[in-house]
């Protein structure tokens, strides 16, 4: 059964803005939403970039029956894993069975600020591996002391854990990444639609959920929709490891300057057509993934919603049962 959602971009629009986001998705029948959770945006035309601790409390007042994932949080630098265990454990008993949480090892971008080493692929790997150990221990509500090669916790208890199991939800690029989702995480965020990567995810021991996005710009002419991509989500024609070693926006907005529109656009969906998101949608269903969702580039969300509701849903809901 394929659930589609709705991207809360935190780069692009601000926290009250947000809420409004998710409770229209909500009122749009959306099943679930994905928020992201950096420091920074990648460059600066996306304008912003809150603490989506704060805005999850608000998303659980402001939603009643909508998911909310957040995809994903970097547990390894910028917040130490026993902080973490406690903002994931508040959060989870205010939206109860509704929170999802994404995590990964995370981009330079957001996880240098504080003047640590940016660490290798491969360490982080084993922090984010040992991060979710000490989560895992806090959110019992039992006192943890936990000296391990990369965190050290001292005398630490949750005295308000999580009621209902939090599923982690881990993210991978590359092989080891994926290997390690399915050792150790409870569902696997993707990045392409390729069903090796699930094969190799199940056969690693991962049976959980599995999460992707569509990336697209609905527009009414497809030229501006391309435009409006190009100018506000430059990244997307970033490849490779580049985006999880940049330290800075400028960066982001150097290396993104010498891309083309048709660079940047590449294969990603863009104008009044439904047809190319369908295809972009199915693709992921098609390769294994059950939780799929759209992340409208630009201003324009409700007119998204429109479209949502005239020609998306009912195209999404012909290429596959939703229940």
């Amino acid at each position: 059964m394929t659930r589609f959602g709705f991207t809360l971009s935190s780069e692009e629009h601000d926290p009250a803005t947000l809420v409004e986001q998710a409770r229209m998705a909500e009122d749009h029948g959306f099943d679930f939403v994905s928020i992201s959770d950096h420091y920074h945006p990648w460059v600066t035309e996306q304008g912003h970039s809150g603490f989506v601790w704060s805005v999850l409390g608000a998303l659980s007042v402001a939603t009643s029956s909508l998911e909310v994932g957040v995809g994903v949080t970097c547990p390894l630098v910028r917040i130490h894993p026993a902080v973490m265990a406690q903002a994931t454990a508040t959060t989870s008993l205010m939206l109860g069975d509704r929170f999802y949480w994404g995590v990964g090892t995370g981009e330079a971008l957001n996880e240098h600020i504080l003047g640590h080493r940016w660490p290798t692929p491969e360490a982080r790997r084993e922090m984010l591996e040992e991060a979710i150990e000490v989560i895992r221990r806090l959110w019992t509500g039992d006192t943890v002391d936990h000296h391990g090669r990369y965190y050290t916790v001292e005398n630490a208890r949750i005295f308000d854990p999580p009621e209902v199991d939090v599923p982690i939800v881990v993210s991978g690029f590359g092989d080891a990444a994926v290997e390690l989702a399915g050792r150790i995480g409870d569902g696997f965020w993707g990045h392409a639609p390729e069903r090796e990567v699930i094969e190799k995810y199940e056969k690693s021991g991962g049976s959980g959920t599995r999460w992707a996005q569509v990336t697209m710009c609905w527009g009414p002419d497809e030229e501006a929709a391309r435009e409006t991509l190009h100018r506000i989500w430059p990244n997307s024609g970033l490849a490779g490891q580049l985006a999880q070693d940049l330290p800075t926006w400028t960066h982001f907005e150097q290396a993104t300057s010498m891309l083309t529109v048709d660079q940047t656009v590449g294969d990603t969906p863009c104008g009044p057509d439904p047809g190319p998101v369908v295809e972009s949608a199915m693709a992921f269903v098609d390769a294994g993934y059950d939780h799929v969702y759209f992340h409208q580039v630009g201003r324009d969300q409700e007119g998204f919603m429109g479209f949502w509701d005239d020609e998306l849903r009912p195209a999404l809901e012909e290429a596959t049962p939703r229940r």
